[in-house]
């Protein structure tokens, strides 16, 4: 219904799809989606988070115990190793006190396991707890915004907030919260252990870490060329593929098979190429790391070696014992891997932040104003309309209407006709209030509608577009649609009215058949009488036909004429039409020109007149326009 506007471009960024990157930790991180506002976006997240606070703090817990259990490790096993020792040249081994430790690891390593997988259990418990929340949140924000912000933003980037932007967030919650917190506490805690064992050792084990950044960035830097291309190329190729599958008739009605396939084959190549650009110098990233994270393994393991030999006598390798010299080789890895583990959830973290922060903006949108409280009164309703005055733009420097008036007697048919863009689908966007007028009012049996509730207005008024809206479900629960408490019987009386019984009947499962997404297993003029048994179920007061008949053939057009007759009975009724045949019945035709009404009377007054009308039908006579 929005002939007269053209979107805006939304500034929403795309959500790239699963799997549609470059792979593992530094792909992600080339291509890691960051939030405008870190802080504000970061504090919303957790007052999402902490409503599951019983679950969370059972969360940090376990893998504080986890954690500690882990960082134990390397202690326990030096122990277990300096119960080998050589006395007076004799090999000895103290096999309880080997024994002791060999248990006690035995019982944290297996309470860990346990433990580990009960924390990986609360992971997922929060995550869709907290997701559950937002996505019922988000929805419903969806369900109250305006018409006007759903037609100026697309659709496809609320989709994409509803399901790939609520998964990010969930993944950043199952998988980064207890591995940050992990982290943090792996870092203190083992820091907190080679210090104690050795604060010259761990010395030289933090030599290497500014080393590790220094190239890691630099190396960030040279690659995310590579991998920002091969993400156009990506989104270049599923275009290309995207327009050949909805285009597919044209493209085989043009003979451009052999064009499409060399065309493809060319964007294929180029993101080939790239691919393994970014492929090969992204892998250099693993033996960098693991060449310096070696490096430091030897300088350790050497200093520990001379430490111990040469200085033991010394203050700097007093106590030093091949036991303790492994485990601060342990915990130098250790050391290492908290590093990995954030770096590596750093893009989970900034895409999770910024698909929330598009979460929030959609949430801060105001709702719909529903202002009025008055409600329509079926029995006293006669259906008389007014437009008094009306000024509207879509955009404030570009007027649809101006000073529109039209006044609409109880039970008229009105027929709208005029160019695309000159307002027809306006007034209809107006009187149902998906958009308020710049200045002007509209009343209804002379109460201005906006003192009037929407949902009355709207309960009171039924639509029957061009594109007909079917669900997935059955055939009687679309047309009950409107009128949710409606018996069979009631259903049954609307179809037969519509002239959707006949067909309906024929059905293997009858009123019982599922229809697919959209009714695609009906013919369009099949579905079109399901609409309109809808509208006559509902029974309005108000009734609007946009182009109801457009996009069918002649045939099926006069059942639906046949239909709409039945429909129209007793009720005040608007009709946009193309096709000027369908309106010559019409009580009153206006024709709009430039948001104006350049003419107006009923079918024999403007063919006399000779005016837009007459030129525009005799052309339709002819078969000049169709």
């Amino acid at each position: 219904m929005a002939e007269e506007r053209k979107a805006p471009p939304s500034n929403m960024p795309n959500v790239g799809r699963p799997g549609g990157g470059p792979g593992g930790p530094m792909g992600a991180r080339m291509n890691a989606q960051k939030p405008k506002n870190l802080g504000k976006t970061l504090a919303r997240l957790f007052s999402y988070i902490g409503k599951s606070r019983a679950i969370l703090i059972t969360l940090l817990v376990l893998v504080l115990v986890v954690t500690g259990a882990d960082i134990l490790g390397p202690m326990l096993q030096g122990k277990a190793i300096d119960t080998i020792k050589i006395v007076d040249g004799k090999f000895t081994v103290n096999l309880e006190e080997m024994k002791k430790y060999l248990v006690l690891m035995g019982i944290i390593f297996a309470a860990s396991a346990v433990v580990t997988y009960v924390q990986g259990l609360l992971s997922a418990k929060l995550a869709q707890n907290t997701v559950y929340r937002m996505r019922g949140d988000l929805f419903a924000k969806i369900s109250h915004l305006s018409i006007s912000y759903t037609d100026s933003h697309r659709h496809g980037d609320m989709m994409s907030s509803m399901t790939n932007d609520v998964e990010n967030v969930s993944n950043a919650i199952s998988q980064s919260v207890s591995t940050l917190f992990s982290a943090i506490i792996t870092l203190a805690g083992v820091a907190a252990m080679m210090i104690y064992l050795s604060p010259l050792m761990t010395l030289i084990a933090l030599i290497t870490i500014p080393l590790t950044v220094l190239v890691s960035t630099n190396l960030a830097k040279f690659m995310r060329k590579y991998f920002t291309e091969q993400q156009k190329l990506l989104g270049k190729l599923n275009t290309h593929v995207e327009e050949m599958v909805s285009g597919y008739r044209t493209v085989v009605s043009y003979g451009k098979e052999k064009a499409a396939v060399e065309d493809f084959a060319q964007s294929a190549d180029k993101l080939r190429k790239c691919t393994i650009k970014a492929r090969v110098f992204g892998s250099l990233m693993g033996p960098i790391m693991n060449f310096l994270g070696n490096l430091q393994y030897v300088l350790l393991a050497i200093t520990g070696g001379v430490l111990m030999v040469k200085f033991n006598h010394l203050p700097i390798g007093a106590g030093l014992t091949p036991g303790t010299i492994q485990s601060i080789l342990l915990y130098s890895k250790k050391f290492t891997h908290p590093v990995n583990m954030i770096a590596n959830q750093y893009s989970t973290i900034m895409t999770a932040l910024a698909g929330a922060e598009r979460i929030f903006a959609i949430m801060d949108e105001p709702d719909e104003i529903n202002d009025g409280v008055r409600e329509l009164d079926t029995e006293k309703m006669e259906g008389k309309i007014e437009f008094q005055n009306i000024y509207f733009g879509y955009v404030p420097e570009k007027t649809v209407l101006k000073n529109f008036s039209l006044s609409v007697s109880p039970g008229q048919k009105i027929a709208i006709v005029g160019a695309t863009g000159s307002g027809k689908t306006t007034i209809i966007n107006l009187l149902m209030r998906f958009y308020e007028p710049q200045s002007g009012k509209i009343t209804i049996d002379g109460v201005d509608i906006t003192k009037i509730s929407k949902q009355s207005l709207r309960r009171h008024t039924s639509i029957v577009l061009q594109d007909t809206v079917l669900w997935g479900d059955t055939i009687e629960n679309n047309i009950r649609y409107g009128k949710i408490d409606a018996t069979h019987a009631q259903v049954k009386a609307a179809a037969d009215t519509a002239m959707a019984d006949h067909f309906t009947e024929r059905l293997p499962d009858g009123y019982a058949t599922q229809l697919s997404e959209g009714g695609t297993n009906l013919s369009q003029g099949q579905r079109q009488l399901l609409a309109i048994a809808r509208a006559v179920l509902e029974d309005p007061k108000i009734l609007i036909l946009d182009e109801a008949t457009s996009s069918v053939d002649t045939r099926t057009e006069m059942n639906i004429q046949k239909a709409m007759v039945n429909l129209m009975k007793g009720r005040t009724t608007f009709i946009i039409a193309h096709r000027l045949s369908t309106i010559r019945d019409a009580d009153v035709i206006i024709v709009l020109k430039d948001g104006m009404i350049a003419e107006s009377g009923n079918h024999a007054e403007l063919i006399k007149k000779g005016g837009e009308y007459s030129k525009l039908y005799n052309k339709q006579s002819a078969g000049l326009v169709t």
